[in-house]
């Protein structure tokens, strides 16, 4: 019978020990602040990435100029030594992603990577004075502009009216 007894008294420490457990993880949700809200993502500036590309790439580079507000640089990079690859990401109001990508790579890789999977349209749009081409289908929505030396793309998961928007604003120098 002792044996019993050891057993019992085991089994309500256990029961205790995992009740003491509960009562702390509650304890520590409760006062350890948390939010739900999407993380605050820090503006870049990005002035001289793109004073470097448009003095090394050999073509236009573009740039937005008179974005409203609401408009975040978020990322940018220049690489003269993959095809003059251009990228300048945005986080568009909403919270959506548009980047432009620029490059002197073989176009048909270049859309495919840039618009991740895009499929061009039928659908062709003049804006600010350049033709593109509407792709869908990939990961991103993206409008494609063809000349000037290189490819043009603005991708991503904003709307059809935001990539319209940045593409408006693009200034090539």
């Amino acid at each position: 019978m002792a044996g019993s007894n050891g057993k019992q008294k085991t089994v309500r420490d256990m029961i205790l020990s995992l009740g003491l457990i509960g009562i702390a993880a509650a304890v520590i949700y409760v006062f350890i602040p948390h939010d739900d809200s999407a993380p605050d993502i820090k503006t870049v500036d990005y002035r001289v990435e793109l004073l470097t590309a448009r003095r090394a790439a050999s073509y236009p580079v573009a740039a937005p100029e008179g974005l409203p507000a609401g408009w975040k640089a978020t990322s940018v990079r220049f690489r003269a030594d993959e095809s003059d690859a251009w990228h300048l990401g945005f986080q568009a109001p909403g919270g959506e992603y548009v980047q432009i990508e620029q490059s002197t790579q073989k176009p048909s890789e270049f859309i495919d990577e840039a618009s991740q999977g895009g499929e061009a349209t039928k659908q062709t749009e003049e804006i600010a004075g350049r033709t593109w081409t509407r792709y869908t289908g990939g990961r991103y929505d993206a409008l494609v502009h063809q000349g000037d030396g290189a490819t043009t793309v603005v991708a991503g998961t904003g709307s059809p009216a935001q990539l319209t928007e940045m593409a408006k604003s693009l200034k090539m120098a």
